[in-house]
């Protein structure tokens, strides 16, 4: 069997079982791969005379951009080729900061094929962020949307700069690209163990680590994601997610391609709730793919008015709340399905399609992943940080932390990679988020997991989102304390913390109760996620600020 024959079966024995976890689990083999270029070997290849849309996006005017797998595969050579002639060179890093454009998808695949590797930064990185990605991932290249290209002056080492939009001056421009042969002819085979993406994590605890994954890791890996979603050929994939960050490439680019569904993208300019809902109908998505925060303005809207075309939903990101899940089963009658992954790694466990949820779950072991809690024995239930067996190594596992040779011996030490997070596993084998290893603490001695009480706090009528943290108590070390957005109609004043209060004492044990509380506007990464490192240090320092159950009750 041939490498890419062995891509394909391995892809169909997951289409084939999408609703059968327990043969997908234990029948799926990992391709073993020396040689592979996911663009040139699969994307070229399923494109042939395929006129089927690979790609919908929504615009701010209210039209749509529809691309088809030919045309795409297509204008994906002639970047090759483009980027080529530009000096690009196999192994180059170039950093890409685009929208939801088709120059983002165009390049991604050309520089795929070209055998580059693509540094995707988001759109809202500031110039000192850029100036320390270009540095320390070695960036040569730049492709940038026109309206940034003045965040990235002054770069030392970089040798060729491509503009997407307006003309500007001292910048090439990127609709030079479609003047440039469309056939791409690679001069040497790719190694499927070749560095092709760097990516940096979303620093929710320190500065952001740059993580390498190779023409493997993500593009064959993503075979696990494709699963979790429960992706078909012929879907229409709606993932609600920044360009820039890992989960774009998780569910806009690989698992819907790996199945051959058709990726919708929205460049419509600011969130708005209302409008996205309108624009998931308009665009006929069957299925949906968005983080905890998006669900959590969903929720706020009458769902049950928007006429989906929706089969699937899942949610990724963050841990999901139970209650988010139950609104929207209300709503449409479908169960979101929780996922967990991490940049370093594609989906590694999941609550899968066709079986029950249990709300507030992070699910089962998805194909390829064989997980581990630390301190525990394997299978047994137990609470511990999770970790990953390396024996084989899973397949969409970072290749390692680039530069940093003893992060990555740390992450990778005893045969286990180590995530970092808290979990706890069920005499069933499914498994629930506790938290970050840095974020779980103590309080007279019972352990805290701040995700479960904000889970029960976002129950509460008047909260919108919370997070939970440490505060310093003489008496009880530490207690819990609220950071709190509200919903629309609060006011953030003593008869709504109060009215939180009064909801903790019902709602959780006692050594779980809110302590204090403080109405906050959260600090979060510019990925979205939470930065729970700021709001410890914030609590430990005190605030004349915040409300105490004692004084309140």
């Amino acid at each position: 069997m041939s490498e890419v024959d062995a891509f394909l079966a391995a892809r169909q024995f997951l289409l084939d079982h999408g609703e059968d976890y327990d043969t997908a689990y234990r029948g799926f083999r990992r391709p073993r791969l020396e040689r592979f270029n996911w663009a040139l070997d699969w994307f070229d290849r399923y494109a042939e005379n395929n006129e089927h849309p690979a790609l919908v996006i929504a615009n701010t005017d209210g039209g749509t951009t529809e691309i088809g797998f030919h045309e795409l595969s297509r204008r994906s050579s002639q970047a090759a080729n483009y980027f080529s002639g530009l000096g690009v060179r196999r192994g180059d890093p170039v950093l890409l900061m685009l929208d939801n454009v088709p120059a983002l998808w165009e390049s991604l695949l050309g520089l795929m094929k070209l055998g580059a590797i693509v540094v995707p930064t988001t759109t809202l990185m500031n110039a000192e962020g850029i100036a320390f990605r270009v540095e320390a991932a070695g960036v040569r290249h730049l492709l940038v949307a026109s309206e940034f290209t003045s965040r990235c002056e002054g770069l030392p080492g970089v040798t060729a700069r491509v503009s997407v939009g307006e003309p500007v001056s001292g910048w090439r421009r990127w609709d030079e690209v479609y003047a440039a042969p469309p056939r791409y002819v690679p001069s040497t085979a790719t190694a499927a163990d070749d560095p092709f993406l760097y990516y940096f994590t979303s620093g929710t605890t320190s500065r952001p680590k740059l993580v390498v994954h190779t023409h493997t890791s993500y593009p064959v890996g993503h075979l696990s994601t494709l699963y979790w979603i429960g992706l078909r050929e012929g879907d229409r994939h709606l993932n609600i997610s920044s360009p820039g960050w890992a989960k774009h490439a998780w569910s806009s680019v690989f698992a819907p391609w790996n199945a051959g569904a058709t990726v919708l993208a929205l460049n419509t300019g600011r969130f708005d709730a209302a409008a996205t809902l309108e624009r998931i109908v308009a665009l006929e998505a069957t299925t949906l793919c968005a983080p905890p925060t998006v669900w959590r303005l969903f929720i706020q809207q009458d769902l049950a008015a928007y006429r989906v075309s929706l089969r699937e939903l899942v949610s990724a990101g963050e841990p999901l709340n139970p209650e988010v899940i139950a609104r929207v089963e209300q709503g449409w009658g479908l169960t979101i399905r929780d996922g967990y992954g991490q940049t370093e790694t594609t989906a590694q466990i999941g609550n899968p399609p066709g079986r029950e949820v249990k709300p507030g779950a992070m699910g089962m072991p998805l194909p390829g992943y064989r997980p581990t809690l630390l301190g525990t024995a394997d299978g047994e239930a137990g609470e511990g940080e999770l970790g990953l067996l390396l024996e084989p190594p899973p397949l969409g596992l970072m290749q390692g932390y680039q530069g940093d040779p003893e992060r990555t011996a740390q992450a990778m030490a005893g045969g286990v990679y180590r995530t970092g997070d808290v979990v706890r596993r069920d005499a069933e084998g499914v498994y629930w988020y506790v938290g970050r290893a840095d974020d779980v603490f103590k309080s007279s001695d019972y352990r805290i997991s701040p995700f479960e009480l904000e889970s029960a706090l976002i129950e509460c009528e008047c909260v919108a989102e919370a997070a939970v943290v440490p505060a310093p108590d003489p008496l009880r070390l530490s207690v819990p304390k609220a950071y709190v957005a509200l919903r629309a109609g609060y006011s953030p004043d003593a008869a709504t913390a109060r009215l939180i209060f009064e909801f903790s004492r019902r709602r959780l044990a006692p050594y779980q109760r809110i302590r204090r509380l403080e109405f906050f506007e959260l600090p979060k990464t510019i990925s979205g996620k939470i930065r729970r490192v700021d709001l410890r240090r914030h609590a430990e320092s005190g605030s004349a600020q915040e409300y105490r159950e004692e004084k309140l009750l």
